[in-house]
């Protein structure tokens, strides 16, 4: 698999650097792996091998997990691990997809809004069904939601 090699290749020359954010990159690299790895096995279970998609589904579940628990940091007054897991975000962002800018976003939603006829908040379901296939880790769900309902909204 591409992305695993990508990774390895990553991860050994992490090992073999000089720099200051060495055990951080090592760290992170070997989460990444491990997090695909495994769910490269779950799938396995179901007859079916990892896709692209899959994998960039792994990758946006660990970056939700570490903004939620960054924001708990910060409320609980702990900034030394809250800034610790927006590093840890920053590196897994490098095998993301682009994000997607507020203009392309909202274009996406505005033509999904057209395609699916939905016209208030009450059928808010139905649009993001539609919509967040379309925007998979290349947009945060949060994101897409308040950007959604503001725009139903109106």
């Amino acid at each position: 698999m591409g992305f695993l090699e990508k990774i390895g290749k990553d991860l050994t020359g992490a090992m073999k650097s000089r720099s200051d954010d060495r055990e951080m990159l090592i760290s992170v690299l070997r989460m990444i792996k491990s997090a695909v790895m495994n769910a490269q096995i779950a799938k396995r279970g179901s007859g079916k091998e990892l896709t692209d998609e899959d994998v960039v589904g792994v990758l946006s579940s660990m970056v939700k997990q570490r903004r939620e628990s960054a924001e708990q940091y910060d409320q609980a007054g702990r900034k030394d691990l809250a800034d610790k897991e927006r590093l840890e975000i920053g590196i897994i962002q490098r095998y993301l997809p682009q994000q997607l800018g507020s203009e392309e976003l909202d274009e996406i939603i505005r033509a999904a809004i057209e395609e699916t006829g939905v016209s208030g908040i009450k059928d808010m379901g139905k649009l993001m069904r539609e919509l967040m296939p379309k925007v998979k880790g290349k947009a945060d769900g949060k994101v897409v939601n308040e950007r959604v309902r503001a725009m139903l909204e109106k």
